[in-house]
């Protein structure tokens, strides 16, 4: 009953399996792309939010913050901090206080010392971001 598998036998599983996986990923790709206009928030893309992500990349948010899940552990998730630090005045306030009149035993953001345009912008890109839609990422609301 038991039969020797051959190299036939082999190669025909090896393509066989090749073509499920290559149509697999093009069925998957095609979704996605069905799905992103839907969640990703692009019609609300503006120079403002360009600006404002240009500034995050420039000074290296990303090296201590994490964005959507991506980036540092060092300081919170700032995908929700739109929410959670009251808006745009929220943002900028934070982002302009000092670092030496922290809170005892947390740590404090460096000082940027960004124009007022700089920090609207940054704020707009925050916003940006909230609106994403994520599936309800940072599980927190402390991020």
């Amino acid at each position: 009953m038991s039969q020797a598998f051959t190299k036939s036998m082999a190669r025909n599983v090896f393509y066989g399996g090749s073509v499920f996986f290559f149509l697999l990923l093009v069925v998957l790709t095609f979704d996605t792309m069905q799905t992103l206009p839907k969640r990703d928030n692009r019609q609300n893309l503006t120079e403002t939010v360009a600006h404002g992500k240009r500034l995050w990349e420039e000074n290296n948010c990303i090296g201590c913050h994490t964005l959507l899940g991506e980036g540092a552990y060092f300081a919170p998730e700032l995908g929700n901090a739109y929410t959670r630090l009251g808006g745009k005045g929220g943002i900028i306030g934070f982002i302009k206080s000092r670092p030496e009149a922290g809170i005892p035993g947390r740590r404090s953001m460096p000082q940027f010392n960004f124009s007022d345009e700089e920090l609207n912008a940054v704020a707009e890109f925050l916003k940006y971001v909230s609106e994403i839609n994520t599936n309800d990422w940072p599980p927190n609301v402390q991020g």
